[in-house]
C-alpha cells in the first residue's frame, strides 16, 4: 500500500454527557457488538493499509485495552503494525494535545520514520464502510495537494456542527466553513482526509512554529484558497457520533434491515475485538421483536426496537423499548425502560421505572462496580 494510516481517537465532547465521563468517543459502543473506532481500522485493514497510528488522549483506558492486540484487525505482522499512541511529557511538551494538528505533532516520528509516500487521516467516531484505495486513486488523478471526503445532506437537514464545504464543476473546494451559524451549502466534511506525507509534516510543523493547532481551522480552511483541495463524495451510509441524539440514532439505523445487510452481511466486514461469550438465552416469558441482543445476554422480559450490549441480564416482567442497553447491566424485575441509555456496568433495581420524556434519557446507576 502506498498509504499509511492515521486514526484522530482522542478528543472529548461535552454534548455526548454522561456516556463520555468514562470512555472516549472512539471507544462507544456500536450495533452490540462493536466499538467506534473498529470501523476506521476495519476500513484500514480492508484498504490494505499495513501500518496505522491511532492518537488517544482523552479517558483512554478502555480504547487502549480494545486495541491491545491488532490481530482482531489483522494488524499483527512483521512489517507495518498498528501503533497506539499517548500524550506523554518530553523535554518539548509538558502539556496534552491542544488540537488535532498538535497531535500528529507530537507524534511526528511516526510519519517521519515511514516510507509510504500518502497519509491517510479520519477520526475514530465515524461509522461508515470505504474503500481509501479509490480516494487514493482519485487524489493521485486530481494532482491534489489535499482531498476531503464529503457528503451531500438533505436541505432539510441541519448541518451547522459540520464542516461545510462548496465545491466547483471539478470538485475543487472554493470555501470551507467550520460550523457556520449559517450553512451555503448541505455538503459536509466526512474528517476523512488524503493528503501526501512529506507535505503533511511541513503543513504540521509550520502550524507549530505559528502555535496553530486545529488541522481543519488552521490548514484546510487557511489554506483553502492556495492549495488544491478536491472534494470526493461518497453516497453510502455515514454517521458520525458527536452527541447524544447521533449516538442514539447511529444504533438505533442497525435495526433496519438495509442498514444491517449493509455492515454484517456485504462485503468488506467489520471486525471487533471478540470476547469468549455464549450466545445470548432467552428464557420461558421473554418476547423480544425488532432489537439486537449480544452474546452473554440472558432475557426474561421482552424487548422491542431496542439494541442490547453484551452480558446484560433482563428480568422477569421486564419492559425494554426503543432504548440502548450497555455492556454488563443487570435489570431487576418487573422494571420499565423506554427511551433510555442505560450506561454499562450498572445495576437497575427492580420496580424502577424510567422513560425519557423530552428526548433521550441517560440512565447511570451509582453502585460500587468499576466501570469502563
Amino acid at each position: 500500500m502506498r498509504a499509511i494510516g492515521v486514526i484522530l481517537a482522542g478528543g472529548n465532547n461535552h454534548r455526548m454527557k454522561e456516556l463520555t465521563k468514562k470512555r472516549a468517543i472512539a471507544a462507544m459502543p456500536i450495533a452490540g457488538s462493536y466499538r467506534g473506532v473498529d470501523f476506521a481500522l476495519s476500513n484500514m485493514t480492508n484498504s490494505h493499509i499495513q501500518k496505522v497510528g491511532v492518537f488517544t488522549q482523552y479517558n483512554a483506558k478502555s480504547l487502549t485495552q480494545h486495541l491491545s492486540s491488532s490481530k482482531w484487525w489483522d494488524f499483527g505482522r512483521k512489517q507495518g503494525g498498528l501503533f497506539v499512541f499517548t500524550p506523554s511529557i518530553t523535554p518539548d511538551h509538558s502539556f496534552w494535545s491542544r488540537g488535532t494538528v498538535d497531535a500528529i505533532y507530537q507524534n511526528i516520528s511516526f510519519l517521519k520514520d515511514s516510507h509510504e509516500p500518502y497519509v491517510i487521516i479520519t477520526s475514530g467516531d465515524g461509522i461508515y464502510k470505504l474503500d481509501y484505495n479509490k480516494i487514493l486513486e482519485y487524489h493521485i488523478d486530481k494532482k491534489a495537494d489535499i482531498t476531503i471526503v464529503c457528503k451531500d445532506f438533505p436541505e432539510t437537514e441541519n448541518v451547522d456542527r459540520y464542516g461545510v464545504l462548496t465545491m466547483n464543476e471539478e470538485s475543487r473546494i472554493t470555501d470551507f466553513e467550520e460550523k457556520p451559524i449559517e450553512a451555503r451549502s448541505h455538503t459536509v466534511s466526512c474528517g476523512i482526509y488524503v493528503i501526501r506525507r512529506r507535505q503533511l509534516i511541513e503543513l504540521v510543523e509550520k502550524c507549530e512554529e505559528e502555535d496553530r493547532h486545529d488541522f481543519v481551522a488552521d490548514i484546510l480552511v487557511r489554506y483553502r484558497t492556495q492549495k488544491r483541495i478536491y472534494g470526493y463524495k461518497i453516497n453510502e451510509y455515514w454517521s458520525n457520533i458527536a452527541t447524544v441524539e447521533d449516538y442514539f440514532r447511529t444504533n438505533m439505523d442497525f435495526l433496519k434491515p438495509e442498514v444491517r445487510d449493509y455492515f454484517f452481511n456485504q462485503y468488506p466486514e467489520v471486525y471487533s475485538k471478540v470476547d469468549d461469550l455464549p450466545p445470548a438465552k432467552y428464557n420461558v416469558g421473554s418476547a423480544v421483536q425488532n432489537s439486537l441482543i449480544s452474546s452473554g445476554c440472558i432475557v426474561n422480559g421482552a424487548v422491542q426496537d431496542s439494541v442490547v450490549f453484551k452480558k446484560v441480564f433482563i428480568g422477569n416482567n421486564c419492559y425494554i423499548k426503543n432504548s440502548i442497553i450497555l455492556n454488563d447491566v443487570y435489570i431487576g424485575d418487573n422494571t420499565h425502560i423506554e427511551n433510555c441509555i442505560v450506561e454499562s456496568h450498572g445495576t437497575i433495581r427492580a420496580n424502577s421505572y424510567y422513560k425519557g420524556e423530552d428526548g433521550i434519557q441517560i440512565v447511570v446507576e451509582k453502585n460500587d462496580r468499576f466501570v469502563l
